[in-house]
């Protein structure tokens, strides 16, 4: 028994040894695979995950210009301004004229008319023809005075009622014999018009909308009528023409003295009586305006008290003034009986806003009635 464990043995050093070796090469290869792993592992750059595309399927690339987006035009534009509307103006037009004496300045009203005539009457006073459409105020009008027949012409260019305090005998004439629908203080519509203290007669007539509105319906005179369409344009027709920041326009006399001065700011004209702010009595505030007109016309005195005639049907030369700029045209009275300013056989436009036209003497020359200034 002992020799054959004696003869086995070597055989089982061998396994023994061997098995070690196997061993301890096991534990190196498992020890530089973990060496290797963890080398990689700090070396290998990081690959980060691919960012989501969240951009729409509609929206544009970068290779696609993006168009601003579109401004829509007002669904309703007042028809003697340009201005936007929240909804259609189709109520008459009302013409009132007003008191343009140094007793009666400052006057009422004037900031919510749509459009101003400025006109020579007797003495070389001016008046005021106010056309009232587009505006809901409810604010005091005047003073009002006495009506003439070119201020019948000019209110019934627009189909408007005339409100008026008296007549000229030629003017009766007409508002009675040719059917004109008329408010008158003193023949036919007292109870709408009042007078305030704070003034004296004859400096202290007024009315408001509301009111002449009212006698209106009460004399069953049309509410809705044509109302002449005007070409508007945000830069207006003036571009080319001569400087204009500063418009001064003589009528006759010397102690009157009408001027404008360019608000760019606001893109307006102020407008200033003998130097000094032209303000509305309610609101305090300068009269603006976005449109200057000058028409020449014919004037001739008819009678010892000095009342005019004024052709206001012949044409002649103009001037528009706009956005500090002067262009010379000419005026016409078109079939629809709209006094047009024209340029090269086209109607110039207006920038939306309120407009002022101011009817001059034709002599010496129109020009010798305006002075420009920059």
């Amino acid at each position: 028994m002992m020799k054959d464990v004696k003869q086995r043995s070597p055989f089982r050093l061998t396994f023994v040894l061997a098995a070690v070796v196997l061993l301890l090469t096991s534990v190196l290869l498992i020890g530089c695979n973990d060496k290797n792993k963890n080398s990689a592992e700090t070396t290998a750059p990081v690959t980060e995950p691919a960012p989501e595309n969240t951009t729409p399927p509609d929206t544009p690339t970068d290779t696609e210009p993006i168009d601003p987006p579109a401004v829509d035009p007002p669904q309703y534009i007042a028809p003697l301004t340009g201005l936007p509307l929240d909804s259609e103006s189709t109520q008459r037009p009302i013409a009132v004229m007003v008191n343009n004496f140094a007793a009666a300045r400052p006057q009422s009203g004037l900031p919510n008319a749509d459009v101003v005539w400025e006109v020579l009457a007797e003495g070389g006073i001016t008046r005021l023809v106010a056309i009232f459409q587009s505006t809901t105020s409810t604010q005091p009008i005047g003073p009002i005075r006495s009506n003439r027949p070119y201020l019948i012409r000019i209110g019934e260019a627009y189909h408007a009622v005339l409100a008026h305090a008296g007549a000229s005998q030629q003017g009766y004439d007409i508002l009675q014999h040719q059917d004109k629908d008329y408010l008158d203080e003193i023949s036919n519509a007292g109870a709408y018009f009042y007078r305030e203290s704070f003034r004296k007669a004859p400096h202290n007539l007024y009315s408001n909308l509301e009111k002449l509105r009212a006698g209106a319906a009460k004399k069953k005179y049309a509410d809705t009528v044509d109302i002449p369409a005007y070409p508007w344009s945000e830069t207006g027709a003036t571009s080319a023409g001569n400087d204009a920041s500063e418009v001064e326009i003589h009528f006759l006399l010397k102690d009157y003295k009408l001027s404008y001065t360019y608000n760019e700011a606001m893109g307006l004209y102020e407008r200033f009586i003998n130097g000094k702010p032209h303000t509305d009595l309610t609101t305090e505030k300068q009269l603006t305006a976005a449109n200057l007109v000058v028409i020449g016309a014919k004037h001739k005195t008819y009678d010892d008290y000095g009342r005019l005639e004024i052709d206001l049907e012949s044409g002649g030369p103009a001037m528009l003034v706009q956005k500090g700029k002067k262009i010379d045209c000419t005026w016409e009275r078109s079939s629809d009986g709209v006094i047009r300013i024209m340029k090269d056989g086209q109607e110039l436009p207006f920038v939306p806003g309120q407009t002022y036209y101011h009817i001059v003497p034709m002599t010496p020359t129109i020009a010798g009635h305006v002075k420009l200034g920059i």
